[in-house]
């Protein structure tokens, strides 16, 4: 599947909705709830995570985390996010939750809430395992979630090699990452996102790149080896930066600010909308006229509460509506009580007489 990742338009899909293993490509999801909990102040990037003895036994691609070794969760994201550490999943997994299986259930939970409707976790680091399931379009959901909520995940994704230093009861010893989404290197604008290969996964890879502020996701699964993956991940995203412009309107209201207000303690009211409307057009679909209607409630009456939706923003392409977004109320505006209407008179009486 090619998705645009600010809009989640799907420019391009071919058996997106068979579910297949991710592999790897599961910690995109870890990543998402890790970064949901420093946002949500649960842990810091500075916070130390202590290594279990499951967590070190996890095979498959590691960082050879040893029972008790501490680490900050600011590294075990750069471990998984470079390196595809699936022990440095476990332990933070833990960390959060308790256990893995606690950690699974609220990736699941999460899922559900993304509307990831064919997708089952059942370990946080992808390696195979029976009912591990997700597809390509799910991945490309929680690709976009992940990429638009924390972008300062790419901090991660973008690093090509690096190291972290191994602290232990035998002392300290430096260990060297190396990213494993080769795009880095040879796709222009790649910026992530994570791949994934097992036996039965065979190969697979989230990718995400952004050229002339067009940022696109790329989501391949069951390739046959790592170079038909990056292959085909590059295909779909020189398809999408060749076919697809990005309009984009940052002032939907101009220069309207106000609106009349009927039964209020004032006549008008300041009136404020989304920031900005995207629409991702086609090359097909250029040169039709891009049109938008102001709609306030036809007859806007007192009272009206602060950030109350009175009214929409209606975009027309070719005269069919491809998008709308909400107006609001920007103040509280109270109905007029007789006391007000007697204050009121009783205040242009004094101004007469002074």
């Amino acid at each position: 599947i090619l998705m645009e990742a600010s809009t989640g338009k799907v420019i391009y899909e071919k058996e997106a909705d068979v579910e297949r293993p991710p592999a790897s490509v599961t910690k995109v999801m870890t990543m998402l709830l890790i970064m949901d909990a420093v946002e949500e102040g649960k842990i810091s990037l500075n916070d130390e995570v202590t290594t279990s003895e499951y967590a070190a036994s996890m095979g498959g691609s590691q960082v050879f985390l040893e029972e008790g070794e501490k680490q900050t969760v600011d590294t075990l994201i750069k471990c998984i996010a470079v390196s595809s550490a699936n022990d440095g999943c476990v332990a933070m997994a833990e960390h959060l939750e308790g256990s893995e299986a606690a950690f699974v259930e609220r990736m699941n939970k999460k899922a559900k809430e993304l509307g990831m409707e064919n997708t089952n976790f059942v370990n946080c680091c992808g390696l195979d395992a029976d009912g591990h399931l997700t597809t390509a379009r799910d991945i490309g959901v929680m690709s976009r979630e992940l990429t638009m909520k924390y972008p300062d995940v790419f901090r991660y994704s973008t690093i090509w090699m690096d190291e972290f230093i191994h602290k232990t009861e035998k002392g300290e010893s430096v260990f060297g990452l190396s990213n494993t989404n080769k795009l880095m290197k040879s796709y222009n604008g790649c910026n992530g996102l994570k791949t994934g290969s097992t036996s039965k996964a065979k190969f697979c890879l989230s990718a995400t790149a952004t050229r002339n502020n067009i940022s696109l996701i790329a989501v391949v699964m069951g390739c046959p080896d790592s170079k038909n993956r990056s292959a085909d991940a590059s295909t779909m995203l020189n398809y999408g930066f060749s076919n697809v412009t990005l309009y984009e309107d940052r002032d939907p209201l101009g220069e309207w600010s106000k609106s009349d207000i009927k039964g209020g303690e004032k006549d008008s009211l300041y009136i404020h909308s989304a920031d900005i409307f995207r629409y991702v057009m086609l090359k097909s679909e250029e040169g039709k006229e891009m049109k938008k209607n102001v709609k306030i409630l036809t007859e806007l009456k007192a009272p009206v509460k602060k950030d109350e939706i009175i009214g929409e923003i209606d975009y027309q392409l070719g005269g069919e509506v491809i998008g709308t977004i909400p107006i609001y109320a920007s103040e509280t505006v109270k109905e007029k009580t007789y006391l007000f209407s007697l204050k009121s008179l009783w205040e242009q009486i004094k101004i007469v007489n002074s």
